[in-house]
């Protein structure tokens, strides 16, 4: 059974766009099931300077895939993530380290960038001793 030019290039044209939304959604809930990308959250909703200056209740957008500082390999990860709240509306700037493959991830550094450009430290190591700092 043949299909007219058009109709095959409707076809072909929507099943590529919907193959590559939900390659772009799996990707997005890889990010976002990471236990680096979980524990800043955590960080950040703990965190009451931070918490005060998005309002409640805080939204988690989805990372830019295309941003170049958005980085991970095998022991670094470095995300930038869109946040925002009823006051106000950010990025979450993550930093995160393990000593070896199929370790845990160990948080180097979270802090909140506000629109305004004012930043709010959330959370860094401090030290040689690998002592935590909650800021």
């Amino acid at each position: 059974m043949s299909m007219p030019l058009g109709k095959l290039v409707v076809v072909t044209g929507t099943l590529a766009s919907g193959s590559c939304a939900l390659v772009y959604y799996l990707i997005q809930k890889t990010f976002s099931r990471a236990s680096y990308y979980q524990l800043a959250l955590e960080q950040l909703r703990s965190h009451p300077e931070a918490q005060e200056a998005l309002g409640s209740p805080l939204v988690v957008h989805y990372l830019h895939l295309t941003d170049k500082y958005n980085f991970v390999d095998i022991a670094d990860a470095k995300l930038k993530i869109p946040v925002s709240g009823p006051k106000s509306e950010g990025i979450l700037y993550i930093s995160s380290a393990r000593d070896g493959p199929f370790r845990r991830w160990h948080l180097q550094e979270v802090f909140l960038e506000l629109k305004d450009g004012q930043q709010i430290p959330v959370f860094k190591l401090s030290g040689g001793n690998d002592e935590i700092k909650k800021v």
